[in-house]
């Protein structure tokens, strides 16, 4: 296939850009980018990272035990992180975290005390925030997210979301990566349920939808275990998101009948994703794989194994909906070593099935395969 970097065409392009400028950013080459280039695109990261510089500035207040903004204390937590010490940053918030506790809780005994009769519990939101676009969020989102007093927030919740929180919520981040947990699903549960019960509002903000693949509903099992009322929030799955980004119907008439979700995470970790059956081999059934960077040379091959052609067509999306999307079309075959080739980080969505064929960027194979980088920046949108 041939190399291209381009637009993707579902993208209005601004007024602001010429014809000129357009031409350059949609150039075809023979040859395969340089790794520099390749990796140049992926340097900053649109969702938070662990020891982002957004981060400690959204989560200042937890660090500040004195009341105040306290850089000296985001800088021991951000060096924490850095250094895999998650116990040392939690032990940095926990004096702040209490304090407001017994604020709210102080405010709910007075609203029990008061003509109001107010007094009760608070409630939790789980607010799915789809794949990154902030437009593809949901209406019903928006309002949660905009009048929360607490936002619990993921990494995959991207920063042009968290614009959107309202100026007087507290955030706190509680983000999961590999090889690094800022808390613990347990701790969560906890975090949610103790201001919860005192009285606060809690929105907990999750990348896609909090029922695909987001331990939403561990949350909300807990949570009403302990009378808790919850709401949850649907977000669009990253699947629909990426899927439509790129022009792919994950069902098509004549070529794909079913589609189906798999988790490339093995629950014990490692690189072999979790078993894969042999209707998973279905050609007739679009494979959406989460997770499964780590674990995509095992899961092709064993894929193969069960049956599946090895010319199916298929595309792993990187940061996909976000300003840094960066897309690999491949067959199934040669899919491990062109995302390999290609420097691909996660968040990775992989999309396999006769339907990605079907995209307005799929060619016909060749000796070479697609690179696809979105080019269009944070401003035209």
């Amino acid at each position: 296939m041939a190399l291209a970097v381009r637009t993707p065409r579902f993208q209005p392009l601004p007024a602001s850009i010429s014809a000129t400028s357009t031409t350059a950013s949609v150039a075809v080459a023979n040859a395969r980018p340089c790794a520099g280039a390749v990796r140049a695109s992926s340097a900053a990261s649109p969702f938070t990272e662990a020891t982002s510089s957004s981060r400690y500035r959204r989560d200042a207040w937890s660090y500040a035990a004195d009341g105040s903004s306290s850089p000296s204390s985001c800088d021991a937590a951000a060096a924490a992180a850095a250094s895999g010490r998650r116990d040392d940053e939690i032990a940095l918030q926990l004096p702040e975290l209490r304090r407001l506790l017994d604020a709210l809780r102080a405010s709910r005994r007075n609203g029990a005390e008061g003509e109001g009769g107010g007094g009760g519990p608070g409630r939790v939101a789980l607010v799915g925030t789809g794949p990154g676009d902030p437009e593809l969020l949901t209406l019903k989102a928006v309002r949660a997210i905009q009048s929360a007093d607490l936002v619990l927030y993921d990494r995959l919740v991207s920063n042009d979301v968290m614009d959107l929180v309202g100026e007087d919520a507290r955030l706190l981040y509680v983000g999961k990566t590999a090889g690094y947990h800022s808390r613990t699903q347990e701790e969560i549960h906890e975090l949610l349920l103790s201001f919860a019960e005192a009285g606060a509002n809690v929105v907990r903000l999750k990348g896609g939808d909090p029922l695909v693949f987001g331990r939403g509903g561990e949350e909300m099992d807990f949570l009403q275990q302990q009378g808790i009322r919850v709401e949850v929030i649907p977000g669009i799955t990253s699947a629909s998101g990426i899927a439509a980004e790129l022009g792919i119907p994950l069902t098509h008439r004549g070529v794909a009948t079913s589609v189906r979700f798999l988790t490339g995470h093995s629950r014990n970790g490692g690189t072999d994703p979790l078993y894969v059956a042999g209707n998973a081999a279905d050609p007739d059934t679009t494979l959406v794989v989460y997770m499964g960077l780590s674990t995509l040379p095992s899961l092709a091959p064993k894929l193969m194994k069960h049956g599946l052609p090895p010319d199916t067509p298929a595309v792993a999306v990187e940061r996909g909906t976000t300003p840094q999307q960066r897309t690999v079309f491949s067959t199934l075959k040669d899919l491990v070593d062109e995302v390999k080739l290609a420097d691909l980080v996660s968040p990775t969505l992989i999309i396999i099935g006769k339907v990605v064929a079907l995209s307005p960027f799929w060619a016909e194979p060749s000796d070479q395969e697609v690179l696809i980088e979105n080019s269009f920046a944070s401003d035209t949108r």
